[in-house]
């Protein structure tokens, strides 16, 4: 059962001494009673809400999403209502570096107002780089407390979890200029990152003269059987065309100023897909078929629709 978070100092139980006159017995008696009911309360309110925050992963790269998930469970009996404003918000995320440091906000988010029937769970999930500015790499932690309204201190609190932020070295890199921005150019990179066991793809975007990661994109997982290939086309976007599986390849596209453009899939064909440079600069990928995972899907569902009609039945 996750501890309830509370700035007070806890309960400490005192013996009472055996020598107590009768005088002083019924004081004695009414300070014991009001520290039972004090503990009963204690251990009631911290029956009433489970909160679990939980990672897909711990390990991430400088500039990527860090996102988690916060699950709410109603244990009180009765519906609960969880609301707050930007002054006083209904959930907080605490987040120190590895040396105790407490990281400060970026500023004062509004949580929208969550209201969970009695026994249900509701999750919510949350991208802690739009909470907080990770601008060094390292260890972390962090643990999320939930509020009802009518708490002004203490809550609810989830167990603290590690994560780490890291770098790599850039498998490519390429500056280029930012369209529209006089002067300004920035990096891409494309980097390969182990987690596990499984070799990992990323694109990076970095001001150029800063060096400061700008967008970090998982693009998944890579088999680096085959490089993966990286072009620019004439519009400054980059290109990266990489084996997913041994029958599957992946071609993402990253503006210059970091924005995922999109991601298409490929089957090999006659040959395998590879990136092509057309007369007016533009890039495509050539050599493979386009996969399309939602038309096969109904594709496969058709077909076997049509193979669970008896054989006396014919159009």
């Amino acid at each position: 059962m996750p501890a309830t978070y509370s700035p007070a100092t806890p309960i400490r139980w005192i013996d009472a001494p055996q020598d107590l006159s009768y005088a002083s017995q019924p004081m004695a008696r009414r300070i014991l009673s009001v520290l039972a009911l004090l503990a009963a309360f204690a251990v009631q309110a911290s029956a009433q809400v489970s909160v679990d925050l939980r990672f897909q992963k711990t390990s991430f790269l400088a500039g990527e999403p860090i996102p988690v998930t916060v699950s709410l469970t109603n244990l009180s009996g009765a519906d609960l209502t969880f609301a707050g404003s930007v002054r006083k918000p209904w959930i907080d995320f605490i987040v120190n570096s590895t040396r105790g440091v407490p990281l400060s906000p970026l500023g004062k988010p509004a949580f929208g107002a969550v209201k969970i029937p009695a026994g249900k769970t509701v999750a919510k999930s949350v991208d802690l780089t739009e909470l907080y500015a990770f601008s060094e790499i390292g260890n972390f932690s962090v643990y999320s407390i939930v509020r009802l309204p009518n708490q002004t201190t203490g809550g609810y609190q989830s167990k603290r979890h590690l994560f780490t932020i890291t770098t790599a070295k850039p498998y490519w890199s390429q500056v280029v200029g930012v369209p529209g921005k006089t002067g300004r150019s920035n990096e891409f990179r494309l980097v390969q990152f182990t987690a596990g066991r499984k070799n990992q793809l990323y694109a990076q975007v970095a001001d150029a003269k800063t060096g400061r990661i700008l967008r970090t994109h998982h693009l998944g997982e890579v088999l680096m059987l085959k490089k993966p290939t990286v072009a620019v086309d004439s519009s400054l976007n980059m290109h990266i065309l990489y084996l997913i599986t041994p029958t599957f390849w992946g071609h993402a596209r990253i503006s210059p100023d970091g924005s995922f453009i999109g991601r298409d899939l490929y089957k090999p064909g006659a040959t395998d897909p590879g990136l092509a440079r057309l007369e007016d600069g533009t890039i495509k990928a050539v050599g493979g078929v386009p996969y399309d995972p939602k038309a096969e899907a109904e594709a496969r569902e058709k077909n076997r629709k049509a193979s669970d009609r008896p054989d006396f039945i014919y159009e």
